[in-house]
């Protein structure tokens, strides 16, 4: 049922005539018949499409009953050719009770009956006027000529894709069946819904989806009833919503007065990671001793297969950064309190009032001193506190040097300026080292020779050095050990590289200050480099640091798919070809996967001795939390996998 870990579900709203179940099991065919052709696995309809949810007191009569179990069988028998799971609603009568019910069927075959737990009996809903809870039922039941098990303890698996099924009213519960479910291992929850439309209800219904998902770390597909349904005293919209894991990701049109659906990719793989990940999750399914479930194993036939470039799901080339703009502002802001908070809290526990901090002009530091002046005038500390100190080296060009002038002239800190080419000059001549050859030892003089001055600035006023190295060269270990690579607060340790533009951006439209304003924009558009390496003739940066280790967009998605899931290789170059189609060829694809996992597995020395810095998002290399690994662990694994890529 799942493809490269991905299974492929739709919530469907068939068109409905209250009480006619012959029309409403061809318009279930034919939508089921066109999710068929678009590789659908399990799909989802309303509660009561094949009745119509409306039906009132008819649904006691046995012509109607009679009816509902014809339609059924002609669904079932349509289904035969079908590789996907259906799920539709209809009353079933067990003796002499009739129970709403989620009827599944897969390949010609009824598989199970899950009657509706919680029946709703308040304001406009009468539902115990019709139908019994089914929460305590466990019986067979024949329905459409087969005999299935009608309870709600079951759950339908499908390869690595276990399905758990409630039915509307279920979801509003303090604790809804589906977290049962969810702690006996069902990853993908259907709901069968006739839930109304109401001012306000449907961001209501979204949060409850969204949070479910969250709680059961699960998919959350939802069905319901929409136009067709009698209009006598309600309205229904036809809301059809698939969320995994705590967020929406893909929605149908409302209001439609033909049928309607929505379709998306489930990433199964990373839902089960999680859950490997969470003990609390497993804690939890131990302390409520859920009771115990039915697994119906359906074989997966193999008979249509979609193709894993073509996901139906949007995969973000940049996971770290919010797609929409009210989203990054928000997001944005709340990175730059959080690193606020941390150095505040450091500078209060040390009783320190001052901070050293080299500027290059570049976006790090730039972030850095932003954050730093933020941070004191929380504190009502002056902003004289901070010793900015820009240190012109070889590859200083005038463009980096004049914006950290200006953006340190403009946010009032005081200003030092100590040139480091004499000083590094005289180390190469201790050394025995020939300036003339722009090696690596060239290149980390220049980088310790700086934190050299830093600490030492910090000596004389008293003070701390703060750190500007962010979470990106963390990962590739692009930082010079025991230079630019130490402080005593690293503020941006958390801070990916492709989310450092946006938050000096968001500074950047926030400030008064036109020359601040034009500084902070110059440097979010130039080159990012360490400028260790002597400018081009026209005086313009040389070294630029994507053109060596590779672009930080790609080794961002890297990272996030490596740390956040801990997927292989294989399977974070099958999501960057999806993300970054039509941007990277392939080649350009594996050649920086195996770059990345080289160096992260090469550079962790320099990530097991990190000093402090505050945690901002769910992907952190702290060797103190988030991240802890041996120094020697051995690469090859990923990278033979990279190599057969």
């Amino acid at each position: 049922m799942t493809y490269n870990g991905f299974l492929r579900v739709a919530a469907a709203v068939p068109q409905v005539e209250v009480a006619d179940c012959e029309a409403n099991a061809s318009s279930i065919i034919s939508l089921a018949e066109e999710l068929e052709t678009k590789a659908v696995r399990v799909a989802v309809f309303p509660e009561m499409c094949v009745t119509g949810y409306t039906c009132g007191d008819i649904f006691h009569s046995q012509t109607l009953l009679e009816a509902s179990d014809k339609a059924i069988a002609r669904i079932a028998a349509a289904s035969v050719n079908w590789d996907m799971i259906i799920a539709i609603g209809a009353p079933i009568q067990c003796n002499d009770t009739i129970y709403n019910c989620a009827i599944v069927i897969s390949g010609g075959r009824i598989i199970a009956a899950i009657p509706k737990t919680y029946v709703p009996n308040y304001n406009e809903f009468y539902e115990k006027r019709w139908w019994s809870s089914g929460m305590d039922v466990s019986t067979p039941v024949k329905i459409a000529g087969q005999t299935t098990e009608l309870s709600p303890r079951q759950i339908i698996k499908a390869g690595a894709a276990e399905i758990g099924i409630e039915i509307c009213e279920d979801l509003w519960t303090p604790i809804p069946p589906s977290s049962h479910t969810a702690l006996c291992g069902a990853n993908v929850l259907l709901n069968l819904s006739a839930s109304n439309d109401l001012i306000g209800k449907y961001r209501y219904l979204t949060d409850l989806i969204k949070q479910q998902s969250a709680r059961c770390i699960a998919a959350y597909v939802y069905a319901g009833a929409g136009f067709g349904e009698s209009s006598t005293d309600l309205v229904f919209d036809g809301k059809a919503i698939i969320a995994e894991n705590g967020s929406i990701i893909s929605t149908s049109e409302r209001w439609c007065k033909s049928p309607s659906y929505t379709i998306a990719d489930i990433d199964i793989d990373a839902l089960n990671r999680d859950r490997i990940h969470t003990g609390s999750f497993h804690d939890c399914a131990k302390t409520e001793q859920s009771p115990e479930y039915k697994i119906i194993e359906v074989p997966d036939r193999n008979t249509y297969r979609h193709n894993a470039d073509h996901l139906i799901r949007t995969i973000s080339p940049y996971p770290f950064v919010p797609t929409s703009d009210a989203d990054i502002d928000e997001r944005c802001g709340e990175i730059i309190s959080i690193q606020a908070a941390g150095l505040a809290r450091r500078l209060k526990f040390t009783s320190c009032k001052s901070l050293v901090i080299g500027i290059s002009g570049g976006l790090d530091s730039t972030l850095a001193l932003l954050i730093a002046c933020r941070t004191f005038d929380m504190l009502n500390i002056s902003r004289n506190g901070i010793t900015a100190i820009t240190m012109p080296g070889f590859g200083t060009t005038g463009r980096t040097y004049n914006n950290a002038l200006t953006l340190m002239k403009s946010l009032g800190v005081t200003i030092r300026e100590i040139p480091i080419a004499n000083a590094v000059n005289q180390h190469f001549s201790d050394i025995g080292h020939n300036a003339a050859v722009h090696d690596v030892t060239y290149e980390n003089s220049q980088a310790r020779e700086r934190t050299q001055i830093l600490m030492d600035v910090a000596n004389q006023v008293n003070g701390m050095v703060l750190g500007t190295g962010d979470l990106s060269e963390l990962a590739l270990g692009w930082a010079t050990y025991n230079g630019d690579h130490m402080s005593m607060y690293g503020v941006n340790a958390g801070v990916p590289k492709t989310l450092v533009r946006y938050l000096v951006r968001w500074f950047a439209s926030r400030t008064c200050d036109k020359d601040e304003r034009t500084a902070l924009l110059d440097i979010i558009d130039t080159p990012i480099s360490p400028e260790l390496i002597p400018a081009d003739n026209d005086g313009n940066i040389k070294q630029k640091t994507e053109d060596l280790v590779g672009p930080y967009e790609l080794h961002d998605f890297f990272l996030y798919y490596t740390l956040r899931y801990g997927f292989s290789p294989r399977r974070i170059y099958m999501l960057a070809r999806h993300a970054f189609a039509g941007q990277w060829n392939d080649d350009t694809i594996r050649h920086w996967l195996r770059t990345f996992f080289r160096r992260f597995f090469a550079q962790q020395f320099k990530r097991s001795c990190l000093p402090d810095g505050p945690k901002v998002g769910s992907v952190c290399l702290s060797p103190r939390g988030d991240w802890r690994m041996p120094s020697d662990a051995s690469a090859r694994l990923w990278l033979d996998e990279c190599d057969s890529l």
